[in-house]
Order: structure tokens, then sequence, then C-alpha cells
């Protein structure tokens, strides 16, 4: 079994990479799937929330205020550090247990698709890892047309994350998702016939 570590920055294409790789065959652990599902009322993550910070961080229909959290999270470095402290060990063992169920079922390629790959330290789960960039004014644009942010909190959520430029260091393949999601596609299927991806 291949485990790819696929990550990048917000908004910078690496969901359109991973829908491509899933059409083609691979089996996709997605770190944010895990991390909404643990999220439902009364599940691990939101219970965690709840514990923490009290039931000012839920809606009217008891489900996590996200944008509350990310203003607290994102503006005090003591409570970022909580949040990582808290969720990684959760997310991970709820990947840990996706692996196994894979590596049982004879998968051949398994994509982790985690925005925090290399802050959560979970690279040394994969074999290899594809990095997903584009140039931060244009992140800051996306983020802010996706997600409805003012710049100032398209940037903060940027810098709360490790640098694209450090990811695309460390990675095995950088992957440039600037252009159209059709030239992004292009590149990742050459990619795939370059490392004989079993796919």
């Amino acid at each position: 079994m291949r485990i790819i570590g696929l990550t990048g920055g917000i908004a910078c294409g690496k969901s359109t990479v991973s829908a491509y790789l899933k059409q083609r065959g691979a089996v996709i652990i997605d770190g944010d799937e895990i991390a909404r599902e643990l999220s439902k009322p009364h599940k691990a993550i939101w219970q965690a929330y709840v514990n923490h910070f009290g039931t000012k961080v839920l809606n009217d229909d008891n489900s996590l205020n996200r944008r509350l959290i990310g203003r607290i999270v994102f503006t005090d470095e003591q409570e970022k550090n909580w949040m990582n402290a808290t969720m990684h060990p959760l997310i991970k063992e709820a990947i840990m247990n996706e692996i196994e169920k894979c590596r049982q079922n004879r998968v051949k390629v398994v994509v982790l698709d985690i925005p925090l790959l290399y802050e959560a330290g979970w690279d040394k789960f994969a074999d290899e890892v594809w990095v997903v960039k584009i140039t931060r004014q244009l992140q800051i644009e996306r983020i802010q047309n996706r997600d409805k942010l003012t710049r100032q909190e398209a940037e903060s959520r940027i810098d709360a994350q490790m640098s694209l430029e450090k990811k695309a260091e460390k990675a095995d393949v950088v992957i440039d998702s600037s252009g159209t999601p059709e030239i992004t596609l292009a590149k990742v299927a050459r990619i795939c016939e370059e490392r004989n991806l079993d796919l």
C-alpha cells in the first residue's frame, strides 16, 4: 500500500487534487471530514470545545459556532495551542483507524488529505508528500471570496499555518494550482504517470 500525504494552504486547490485522485481510484482519508464528524453535537471535538469555552461557542441549534471559534483561536496563540493539543490526538486516532482498515482491505493507494499534515507531524505516516500551492495574494482573494472574510481574517488564518514556502521545501512533489482546475489536473495526471501510481 502506498500512502500519499496531500497538503497545502487554505484555499489552494487541495480538494480539487484530492477529488481527482479519488476519481482515479485512490482511497481518500480526509482530515477535515474526520474533524467535522467529531465536531457534531456531543461527539469528541464538540465536547472538548464546550468543556473549554462553555456554551457561548454554540449556535442555537447546538452546533459549534465556527466563526466565533475561528476568531478566538486565530487571534490568541495560547488558545490556538490548546486547540491543536486537544484536537490532534482525537483526529489522529480516527486517521490511524482508517489507515488500518485500508491495509486490511488491500487498498493500493491511500491519500491523507490533511491541511496540517506537517504541523501535526503526520507526514511521517506517508511514503511521500504532495503540496498544493498558490501565491499569497491569490490565496487571500480565494479565502475572502469563499468564506466571506475580511482581508485581516483571511491573513490570520493563513499565518496560523506553516508557510507554503516551508511546506514546498519539505515536499516530494509541489503542484502549483494558480491556473484553472483543468490546468492543475493535467499537472496531477502527469505526476501520477511519472511516479508510476498504480491507480
